[in-house]
């Protein structure tokens, strides 16, 4: 980043040895990850090399086979007991995905809500919001993502950028401590991926802990404090976004980013 954001020694995500596999078939090879509050940190990587899979580990959207994530120093998913992991009910992985924010490829708005609804709801519901300071939060969201006066309008009507800043808006409706975001520009028309990621960098110059798996070059070497570049269900390389993207140590890495100028 070029700006003046004091990094935080402290972590907020902990990734330790996480494996994943579907079947036969070894999506994740054994990842270790540290993120610190307030930094962005991007993911690089071709489809398939287990980017996304990672993340949704993340907030327990997948399983992991093994291994351990911690988010604000707290084992995500599971209890432990006598060195054994046992999963939570639903109801307390609700509370802990409070703090998570997640942004994806597809909006997955409430089409039979309009916006200020498809904002509000979560933190009314749970949070125990009162409504009125939920509208209210929700009104500044929508100046912050540049949709305001369209409270009223409702998913249909709305371009897939202006969809997916409505999707970040609901997602920062519940205040999480970390947000992260599944290539959320991949879905939208080549004109539109600018005033999403415009929400982002605005996001990130205000100190939100990101991670964000992405494609788009530009924007992690600008915004990004560091990428990761994983392959095959490893990480092959990491370090300053700048420094990788402009000047990769490993060969995989090199072809990778040749093949995205």
């Amino acid at each position: 980043m070029t700006d003046s954001r004091e990094k935080s020694p402290e972590v907020v995500v902990e990734a330790i040895e996480v494996h994943k596999s579907f079947g036969p078939l070894e999506v994740l090879k054994g990842i270790n990850l540290s993120v610190r509050k307030g930094e962005v940190v991007c993911l690089l990587g071709p489809s398939g090399s287990g980017k996304s899979t990672f993340l949704r580990c993340i907030n327990h959207l997948e399983r992991m086979s093994s291994g351990r994530i911690l988010v604000d120093g707290q084992l995500i998913g599971y209890h432990e007991r006598g060195g054994d992991l046992h999963e939570m009910s639903g109801k307390e992985l609700a509370v802990q995905r409070r703090d998570i924010g997640m942004v994806f490829q597809r909006f997955n708005l409430f089409a039979h809500q309009d916006v200020l609804r498809n904002i509000s709801q979560a933190p009314i519901l749970n949070r125990g919001q009162p409504r009125k300071e939920a509208v209210a939060r929700a009104r500044e969201l929508l100046k912050m993502v540049d949709m305001e006066g369209r409270e009223a309008a409702f998913p249909y009507q709305l371009s897939g950028g202006q969809q997916q800043r409505i999707a970040i808006a609901r997602a920062l409706a519940m205040k999480p401590k970390l947000m992260l975001f599944d290539e959320p520009t991949s879905a939208l028309d080549p004109e539109l991926v600018g005033e999403v990621l415009n929400v982002m960098r605005k996001l990130a110059s205000d100190g939100m802990t990101m991670i964000v798996v992405t494609h788009e070059m530009a924007f992690a070497r600008d915004v990004a404090d560091r990428v990761v570049f994983m392959d095959q269900g490893v990480v092959v390389e990491e370090g300053p976004a700048r420094e990788v993207i402009d000047n990769p140590k490993h060969e995989r890495t090199q072809a990778f980013l040749r093949r995205m100028h």
